[in-house]
């Protein structure tokens, strides 16, 4: 997930590749997508909150289908490839 400050962004997970239109404050993000999965036009909405232990969270829900939560924690210990 990319997001820019001009309130836009764009999403890579699994085959969904997206456009997003954001909506954000000090700690969260909502947003709108559009975009493509495995060819097929799909969008949907989600979200993304930073947590009090560091980790963010995310849910995306397919308009009329499936969803997923995502939590990304910062590894200080990984290198740079």
């Amino acid at each position: 997930m990319a997001i820019t400050a001009d309130g836009h962004g764009e999403i890579a997970f699994g085959a969904l590749q997206a456009s997003l239109d954001i909506e954000y404050t000090r700690l969260s993000v909502r947003f709108n997508w559009d975009g493509s999965d495995e060819g097929d036009q799909v969008l949907g909405d989600g979200s993304a909150e930073l947590l009090d232990d560091g980790c963010i969270e995310s849910e995306f829900a397919y308009r009329n289908g499936d969803q997923a939560v995502l939590k990304a924690k910062h590894d200080t210990s990984s290198t740079a490839c």
